[in-house]
């Protein structure tokens, strides 16, 4: 599989992928707030920014603002610690949420290029709504690249004898979590199964998912936290290369 349709396969698997009110200012690089609030979130939404390492492409930011007030958005500028310019959500890139007896919830996010020289240090979103008022939200960002998933089992065109019951990879050095998804090839690479997060490099799968004769392809997506104060739903990601195998009939 082409790193191409790698990338698009994660686009449409990751589905997946927090101290608190900032005040309005026009400087997107001031000082952080106090540890007892979470930066990210912002009377419009919630800011985060993944560093991701993904097969087949350069190291790069993927900046997220999710939002129940996406009707009232004008613009959201992402900004360096430095308060230079990173980019600009394009809002017509979004994914809906929806949630039972919750408001509908929209997911804009934009992929650029670590550019060389970027720093560590708070990033920060500025979220202009359309009523003209503007509302701040950070992450901290430390530049270190997640290494991705390899040591797969089962291997990439293997066919194996037995249905497999569990799939599993090499530990990544500062990884903590760990996410699996799975596609049917033989039915459109229907997705078939996606794993909860995981704090082992393994993981079983539910008895007669997998059949003999099929053709599947899995992928693993890590992260190095969960939800921290600073660093969001996490800092570094990384993804695998899809990897198929078959199972003997």
């Amino acid at each position: 599989m082409t790193s191409l349709a790698a990338r698009t396969t994660a686009r449409s698997t990751a589905g997946s992928i927090l101290l608190g009110l900032l005040v309005l200012c026009t400087n997107p690089a001031a000082a952080p707030p106090p540890a007892s609030q979470d930066p990210h979130y912002n009377a419009a939404g919630f800011f985060d920014i993944h560093v991701c390492n993904w097969p087949g492409r350069e190291l790069f930011f993927m900046s997220l603002f999710s939002t129940r007030r996406f009707q009232e958005v004008e613009q959201v500028e992402v900004f360096f610690p430095n308060g230079s310019l990173l980019t600009q959500l394009d809002l017509s890139n979004f994914r809906t949420l929806r949630a039972k007896g919750k408001p509908e919830k929209r997911v804009y996010m934009n992929e650029v290029d670590v550019p060389p020289g970027a720093p560590d240090g708070w990033y920060s979103s500025r979220v202009t709504l359309k009523d003209g008022k503007r509302h701040i939200a950070r992450d901290y960002v430390i530049l270190s690249p997640l290494p991705q998933a390899s040591g797969h089992v089962p291997a990439h065109e293997a066919e194996v004898d037995a249905i497999p019951s569990q799939l599993s990879w090499d530990p990544i050095p500062g990884a903590s979590y760990y996410q699996v998804f799975l596609r049917d090839l033989w039915d459109e690479r229907r997705l078939i199964f996606s794993s909860k997060l995981l704090e082992e490099p393994a993981v079983k799968l539910p008895a007669g998912l997998l059949e003999r004769g099929g053709y599947y392809s899995w992928l693993v997506h890590a992260r190095d936290q969960n939800e921290h104060v600073m660093l969001g739903d996490f800092n570094h990601g990384s993804l695998s290369p899809v990897v198929n195998f078959s199972i003997a009939p």
